[in-house]
């Protein structure tokens, strides 16, 4: 796309002489008899260069460079005055506050016209260049910003896939072993009491076997909605498998208040669960038999603490299943 100079001349010979002089530098010529007509045609137009004529009727080259100069668009289009009154120094002191870079005298000589158009369209297309080339940049750092999100976005989805539960969205045995180490770390540390819960489903197989598994995958994603809403943004649910969850429950209070707890979450997984069967809507009744376990020094490893509970969940299912155990380190 060829660069566009706009002479402004009311002399229709002087128009003429700069459109032959001009007719083989490279870059469309527009005219514009006074100022008003320049204005506006600066307004549709991004020109690389302006040849100004100053002594013209109603509006002269000084108060159309300086109308130019105040909008923003058009601030930085160079302005060669072409006057026959160069030598006044008043005169073009008074043109480069208006906004004029260069001056020519009138009569144009030729070869001085040529050579200064030449230079600034040449500054107009290393400008042209670069603007393109940092245009590419930023296009090119934009795409390279979308494309690190993206990959953050699936190297994040990865991760939580590796880490949670894909049925019920919870953390999967992996992160709760490493939660359960942290907290483990985390007690040693500050001397925080915290407690393990090991939760089975009673009842679950029932309502799997006789509505069938995507019911039963529904009544696990329920449940597993239950105990996330129940806790407390500092604990943790799990789900390490089939029916089986747990809970990390940090700053836990006295034995009492540990196992009124527990009781609560027993209670809640206890209430109905409407779901939809394969043979139309259910309503699912299930219970948790959960079996507690309280760190216990600092020589406990995270195994110990999950045995502890364990055993503490086989006796809560032993004595009737739906409660709560709290279960003791071996001395």
């Amino acid at each position: 796309m060829q660069p566009k100079i706009l002479v402004v001349d009311d002399t229709y010979a002087n128009l003429v002489a700069m459109r032959r002089l001009l007719a083989h530098c490279g870059a469309e010529l527009h005219e514009a008899h006074n100022g008003n007509e320049a204005l506006a045609l600066c307004l549709d137009h991004e020109f690389a260069l302006i040849l100004l004529d100053v002594n013209m009727p109603d509006m002269d080259g000084f108060e159309v460079a300086a109308l130019l100069g105040e909008t923003e668009e058009m601030r930085d289009t160079p302005i060669i005055f072409v006057t026959a009154a160069y030598a006044d120094d008043l005169n073009k002191l008074k043109g480069y506050r208006s906004g004029a870079v260069d001056y020519i005298a009138k009569p144009i000589n030729d070869v001085i016209l040529q050579s200064k158009v030449r230079v600034f369209l040449e500054l107009y297309n290393a400008r042209m260049e670069l603007q393109a080339t940092l245009a590419e940049l930023s296009e090119r750092n934009r795409q390279l910003q979308v494309e690190v999100a993206e990959r953050q976005r699936a190297e994040a989805l990865v991760r939580h896939q590796a880490t949670h539960d894909v049925l019920t969205g919870l953390p999967n045995r992996a992160l709760f072993h490493e939660r359960l180490n942290a907290a483990m770390r985390g007690a040693r540390s500050s001397d925080r009491r915290f407690a393990l819960a090991l939760l089975d489903i009673d009842g679950f197989k029932a309502v799997n076997d006789s509505c069938g598994h995507p019911t039963g995958d529904a009544l696990l994603q329920a449940i597993a909605a239950r105990l996330a809403a129940e806790v407390r943004q500092n604990d943790t649910v799990a789900r390490l498998g089939g029916d089986e969850f747990a809970l990390i429950l940090e700053d836990i209070g006295n034995d009492g208040m540990l196992l009124d707890r527990c009781r609560q979450i027993g209670s809640l997984l206890a209430q109905p669960y409407p779901l939809r069967g394969r043979d139309g809507d259910v309503v699912a009744n299930v219970s948790a038999s959960i079996g507690i376990a309280l760190r216990a020094g600092d020589s406990q490893s995270d195994e110990q603490l999950i045995q502890v509970a364990d055993r503490a969940l086989y006796q809560a299912k032993a004595a009737g299943k739906n409660r709560c155990v709290l279960g003791h380190a071996p001395h």
